[in-house]
């Protein structure tokens, strides 16, 4: 099990990378978390909803992403509520004071038969888990999920992470060990140094305090990964930087206040010709190649602060001017006419002329309403836009509402005339683009979550923006971008391995 001394530790990455390099190890790796709040969501093939970073960890091992490898996940809603969703489906809303109380039982039997049908189906698997935040929280230790209550009950071998690009890597470790329970502290078997910058040897004398003063080995201290893979690899992969080196396009992404599924960004993250600028309230849309507007777990409530901050009269202008702007999920449903939300799922705001209903952005002719079933399923289908022979595409969907398309006569001789809007995929409820104004303007969207992986789909995206700014266009037969992950994966478990000797962790007690 892979613990943290805090939340942003990096369990995440180094669960990813022990999961990879137990798989060259000739090990199966299964990768485990009992509970994980985020907003950043996977649909596996059984319409099952799961952290993202649960899925990375299973491809990182070799397998097919399923939701019992996250058995409990949270998707807060704001107001200090969250989605309750166990074993991928939804089974309620909690408030954060209730939420011991009335989730805590139905949670560790979530997590329990999650673990008993993961060994079922790999009776000789290695679990591989990942905890969550602190496994000290003094005041939550008693209903604590997903950390040492796990690894008492399957007696786990616990790897004690600590970051030491934040300042404080001793106290974080001795103060971590000091709150343990005498029935815990036996399960750490060892420390990990991350995010290491410099010379290593200059971390030797306190590599032998730490070893001196807590009695456990430090395993090994992994660098900062900045300093390791090169700007071009793009590790932003799995862990967001936000730097790029000579872009050529630029494409703003609207910070939205409640942004979900922004892992749908990562191929462009991945591409070294564009740079992803993120757009926060209070900045202006300046001159950029494409305007993103992402998924959102709280689509009326972040329409409402994209008002507020001004982008709606920006983005409308935008598009007029000849922009590009591309929808993705919630952002999708933002820029149509109009949203409806009787039941309040997506952030009704109180006050509305009509509780549960605003208007969209008006850029596309596009009408959502939202009902209580949630769309999850991977999807494929052929892409019909941009213009080009159909491409196959594969996603997944996941989301609340139903979008129809509402079509107005457009008015002859105008451009948007000559250039007729229709849907993007062979499934025209999964999206809709449309032309805009007189100047070449353009707004699409989707609800096909990964489609910018779909390597000659994104390639052309990209292109339909650099010939716009008369650039060369890239070449358009990119892989899938799971090949790009996969090899990244490769990479650092191989930087895994150089610098942790894992012996002592996966040593069986005698």
């Amino acid at each position: 099990m892979v613990l943290g001394t805090s939340s942003g530790a990096g369990k995440s990455l180094m669960t990813t990378a022990l999961c990879r390099h137990l798989l060259q190890r000739g090990d199966q790796p299964v990768p485990f978390k009992g509970q994980n709040m985020s907003l950043n969501a996977w649909v596996d093939c059984n319409g099952g909803e799961m952290a993202y970073s649960q899925a990375v960890q299973a491809w990182a091992a070799g397998l097919e992403p399923e939701a019992t490898m996250n058995p409990v996940l949270l998707k807060p809603r704001g107001d200090s509520t969250s989605e309750v969703i166990h074993l991928g489906r939804s089974v309620g809303s909690a408030r954060a004071e209730h939420y011991y109380r009335d989730w805590f039982r139905p949670g560790w039997q979530a997590i329990r038969q999650g673990l008993d049908q993961l060994d079922n189906q790999y009776p000789g698997g290695r679990l591989v888990l990942e905890g969550a935040g602190s496994p000290v929280e003094v005041n939550l230790q008693a209903r604590d999920l997903t950390n040492l209550r796990l690894a008492q009950y399957l007696q786990a071998r616990c790897l004690l992470v600590a970051d030491i690009e934040r300042g404080g890597v001793f106290a974080q470790i001795v103060g971590t060990l000091s709150l343990l329970r005498p029935v815990e502290r036996p399960l750490i078997r060892g420390l990990l140094i991350n995010r290491f910058r410099g010379r290593r040897e200059l971390f030797e004398e306190g590599r032998h305090w730490l070893e001196r003063h807590t009695g456990l080995p430090v395993l090994g201290v992994m660098p900062w990964l900045d300093d390791v893979f090169p700007p071009e690899d793009s590790l932003d992969l799995l862990e967001r930087r936000g730097r790029k080196n000579n872009a050529e396009i630029k494409i703003a992404v609207l910070k939205l206040p409640s942004l979900s599924n922004f892992s749908d960004l990562d191929p462009l993250e991945a591409e070294g010709t564009v740079q992803l600028q993120w757009l926060e309230a209070g900045q202006t849309l300046g001159p950029v190649d494409a305007v993103i507007v992402p998924g959102s777990k709280q689509t009326l409530r972040d329409l409402a602060a994209l008002r507020r901050a001004g982008l709606d009269t920006a983005l409308g202008a935008y598009s007029q001017a000849g922009g590009l702007i591309f929808g993705l999920c919630g952002g999708m449903q933002m820029l149509g006419r109009w949203l409806e939300d009787p039941d309040g799922l997506e952030g009704a705001l109180e006050g509305d002329r009509r509780p549960g209903r605003a208007a969209g952005l008006g850029l596309l002719p596009l009408s959502t309403r939202f009902i209580g079933n949630k769309e999850l399923r991977q999807r494929q289908v052929d892409s019909l836009w941009p213009p080009g022979p159909p491409l196959s595409l594969e996603g997944f969907e996941l989301h609340h509402g139903t979008t129809t398309v509402e079509l107005e006569p457009q008015t002859d001789g105008t451009d948007a005339a000559s250039q007729p809007p229709g849907p993007m995929t062979t499934d025209p409820r999964l999206g809709w683009w449309q032309p805009v104004g007189d100047h070449g303007g353009m707004v699409a969207g989707t609800y096909l979550h990964g489609v910018f992986e779909n390597g000659p789909w994104r390639r052309r995206w990209l292109n339909l923006l650099r010939q716009r700014r008369g650039l060369a266009p890239l070449n358009p037969q990119a892989p899938h971008h799971r090949h790009q992950r996969d090899k990244l994966l490769d990479r650092l478990s191989d930087e895994f391995a150089r610098e942790i000797n894992l012996e002592p962790l996966l040593r069986q007690d005698p």
